[in-house]
């Protein structure tokens, strides 16, 4: 299944685009999703936290993903 993931602060820049169309297998689940990711873009490794929210809402790791699902990687932000 091909799902469309929204990309924001450095996750945007170290894929290089805002929305990355991305290829997984069926009943792929969040953990997949990281995994295959972080394997693809060995820089996310880097990251000291990364959390991924599905049809607005933050999403738990065992949660499968499906097409239509709305997909959003978060980088860990900071401010002051």
């Amino acid at each position: 299944m091909q799902v469309k993931i929204a990309l924001f602060g450095i996750t945007k820049e170290i894929i290089g685009s805002s929305k990355l169309k991305y290829e997984l297998g069926e009943n792929a689940d969040v953990n997949n999703l990281l995994e295959r990711l972080k394997a693809d873009y060995p820089a996310l490794q880097n990251l000291n936290s990364l959390l991924i929210a599905i049809n607005d809402e933050y999403a738990q790791a065992e949660q499968v993903l499906s097409e239509q699902d709305e997909i959003a990687l978060i980088p860990p932000v900071c401010g002051g």
